[in-house]
């Protein structure tokens, strides 16, 4: 009987990602015989028997679970689900339906193109047509460049935002392109603006494909999801294909039938978009996200979960922020004589410089060298609440009576609410960045948008309320003529 239970004893078990384990006992002839596992929810490769073993060699169930595990391998990024970020499912699902409806709107719109530059018309002209393409292809590329080089730095700050932009600009391109022949005179002008309008959907939604790629990568397999990410949009665009053979001979002869499908393709894939970009959540902060959890600690004094503030987070707001927030400004811009330094650096302790002007609801924020990601998060967040005392709603109680100050007082005490204000985030913020990490938020990077400039200035011992030798005068002046060559600074922010 001892010897029956040692052989029925598991000597090891094995797993394969977040499936259910199964276990290995000896059998009577000295071989291992591996129980299948109990879980099915991801079909794991060790829940598979193989072909001529268990339930009649394969047939039935078994083969059709061993073909969704080979669909598994060959769609979803290794180690799915473990390997990628929560919100990696439901976000390709929306992606891949946005991706389907495209797929069939943008052949409606190529086969308008290819009406207007005279394909099956025995009187076009072949080289009306090239110059045409040439010119379309041309504007497109200049477009390309130019967002690029103006909005490239901030695609990153504002990544659902941006991806929702790209897919509306898109369709906005596809019914320029539908409505091109109708015109012909304007309809190489018409082309073109929709070619430039398509650049900059591949620079933006590329771009922001790239970053959303970094969020769901969770171990280090970034080129595997982007390589799954593409072949899912391969399959998605076959099948796109393979219904617009079907689609156009039945609509190409009715234009309002066209225009009909069109209609309801580009609705449905603004809203697979919304959808998409509405299930991310992002642990990372940008200013949108830091607001709404810094305003919901100031009234509450909790911090919101990632999930919470991403389903809060607006979708425009990168757009036309109500604060204009600066991180990173040359020295230079903040202040132009020794006494506004010395009455800018007085009470900044931290490596950061903030200057506020009240009327036009503006913060500035000069940054160390040694300003690091901490650093760039509280001087957002203490720019943030500057902000905060010139709206309403509950505030701590000394934030509370700076509001007042400012909303009785005169404008020319910036710089003396700015030294207050840090004296405040000496205790609020520590609790605020360790309520942060508590909830699950990233606080050792950001996607806070930060220009490069870095800056050093002379230091102020605490309590000291004045450069009191006339040597630091003297050092101060030197330091502002080596930050700047222009002989004529700008006006300083207001104090």
């Amino acid at each position: 009987m001892a010897d029956t239970a040692s052989l029925r004893a598991p000597l090891c078990t094995e797993q394969f990602g977040s499936g259910a384990p199964r276990s290995c006992s000896a059998a009577a002839d000295g071989s291992l015989q591996w129980d299948r596992a109990q879980r099915w929810g991801w079909f794991s490769r060790a829940s598979i028997t193989k072909p001529g073993q268990h339930e009649g060699g394969g047939r039935g169930p078994w083969a059709a679970l061993t073909t969704l595990s080979g669909l598994r391998s060959v769609l979803l990024p290794q180690g799915f689900p473990d390997s990628v970020s929560p919100d990696y499912l439901q976000y390709q699902l929306w992606d891949s339906v946005q991706a389907f409806a495209s797929s069939l709107s943008g052949s409606l719109a190529t086969q308008a193109v290819l009406q207007g530059l005279g394909v099956g018309n025995a009187k076009a002209s072949v080289s009306a047509a090239t110059s045409t393409w040439l010119v379309k292809d041309s504007t497109g590329m200049l477009g390309r460049i130019i967002f690029a080089w103006w909005k490239g730095s901030k695609l990153d700050c504002n990544a659902k935002q941006w991806r929702l932009f790209a897919d509306i600009l898109n369709d906005t391109a596809m019914f320029l392109e539908i409505m091109a022949p109708m015109y012909p005179i304007f309809f190489t002008m018409t082309v073109s603006t929709s070619n430039l309008a398509k650049c900059i959907v591949g620079v933006a939604g590329g771009a922001t494909r790239a970053a959303l790629t970094m969020h769901q990568a969770r171990r280090n397999n970034m080129a595997d999801v982007s390589a799954k990410d593409s072949s899912q949009e391969t399959v998605v665009n076959l099948a796109g294909l393979l219904v617009s053979l079907l689609m156009l001979p039945l609509v190409s002869d009715c234009l309002s039938l066209s225009f009909g499908c069109f209609i309801l393709l580009t609705a449905l894939h603004i809203y697979a978009n919304y959808r998409a970009v509405r299930a991310l959540v992002l642990e990372t902060l940008n200013e949108s996200r830091l607001q709404l959890v810094l305003k919901h600690f100031l009234q509450r004094g909790e911090v919101l979960e990632p999930a919470s503030a991403n389903q809060m987070e607006p979708l425009w707001t990168g757009f036309w922020p109500s604060l204009s927030l600066s991180l990173g400004v040359p020295l230079h811009h903040l202040v132009s004589s020794v006494s506004e330094l010395k009455q800018l650096v007085e009470g900044h302790q931290e490596p950061y410089l903030l200057c506020w002007n009240q009327s036009q609801n503006q913060v500035q924020v000069a940054l160390s060298q040694v300003a690091g990601p901490e650093t760039v998060l509280r001087a957002a967040t203490h720019g943030l609440i500057l902000g905060a005392l010139q709206e309403d709603g509950p505030l701590p109680g000394e934030l509370a009576e700076l509001r007042d100050r400012v909303q009785a007082g005169p404008k020319n005490e910036s710089w003396i609410l700015v030294r207050e204000t840090h004296q405040v985030l000496d205790t609020l913020f520590p609790k605020f960045l360790k309520g942060l990490q508590a909830a699950g938020w990233k606080t050792e990077k950001h996607h806070l948008e930060v220009d490069e400039w870095r800056a050093t200035w002379p230091l102020v011992e605490p309590g000291a309320m004045t450069f009191q030798p006339q040597q630091d005068v003297r050092r101060a002046a030197l330091f502002l003529h080596r930050q700047t060559s222009m002989t004529n600074w700008p006006p300083s922010c207001g104090k």
